[in-house]
C-alpha cells in the first residue's frame, strides 16, 4: 500500500458520534482524537455530537446523518463492549445494508498487538447505509488512534493504492 502523491486528495465529510452516558464534548478525549486526525489529514468534520448508550436514540442519530447528504462518513466511538448499556453494533445492525466485516477483523488484529486477547472484547464493526460509511470503534482513545492511524488514514485518502474506502463512493448507491 502506498500514497500517490501525484494525485489530489479527495477530501471526505465526517460526522463523529460519541456513544456514552457520562461523556461531554469538553471531556470527549476519544471523539476529539478522530476530529484531530480527521482535520489534519485534510478531511473536513461537519458534525460532532454526544449521543447516549441507547440503541434507538443513537439509530435516529445514525439515521440522520446517514440521510444528511453532507455526510459521506460516520465515525462512532464508543458502545462495542460486552456490557449491557453498549449497543453500538446493535443500532449499527439496525440501519446497515452492507456490512464491512474486515473493519472489524482487522481492528481487533491490530488491537491484539497492543492489549493481547483482551482484543475479544471489542465487537468493532463497520458498514454502508445508502451510501453513507459508518465506523464503530471502541471508546478508548487509544482504541480510536489505532482505528485511524492504521485503517481509516489510508483507506480514506483517495490517493492510497491499490485501492481505498473513497474511490468507491460514486458507487455506493448503485443497485
Amino acid at each position: 500500500m502506498s500514497i500517490d502523491t501525484t494525485r489530489p486528495l479527495v477530501p471526505v465529510q465526517l460526522a463523529v458520534i460519541t456513544v456514552s452516558d457520562t461523556r461531554t464534548l469538553e471531556t470527549d478525549t476519544s471523539g476529539q482524537a478522530l476530529v484531530d486526525r480527521a482535520t489534519a489529514a485534510g478531511h473536513r468534520v461537519v458534525s460532532r455530537e454526544i449521543v447516549i448508550d441507547d440503541v434507538g436514540r443513537l439509530e435516529v442519530a445514525l439515521t440522520r446523518l446517514i440521510d444528511d447528504p453532507a455526510v459521506d462518513v460516520v465515525l462512532a466511538t464508543g458502545g462495542t463492549g460486552l456490557t449491557g448499556r453498549d449497543v453500538t453494533p446493535e443500532a449499527f445492525a439496525r440501519v446497515c445494508e452492507k456490512e464491512i466485516p474486515g473493519f472489524g477483523e482487522l481492528f481487533r488484529w491490530l488491537s491484539y498487538q497492543s492489549i493481547g486477547a483482551s482484543t475479544m472484547q471489542s465487537r468493532a464493526t463497520a458498514g454502508v447505509a445508502r451510501g453513507t460509511y459508518l465506523f464503530a470503534i471502541p471508546g478508548s482513545t487509544g482504541a480510536c488512534r489505532d482505528a485511524w492511524d492504521h485503517i481509516l488514514a489510508s483507506q480514506l485518502d483517495s490517493r492510497t493504492r491499490p485501492c481505498n474506502l473513497v474511490e468507491l463512493m460514486p458507487r455506493l448507491r448503485e443497485r
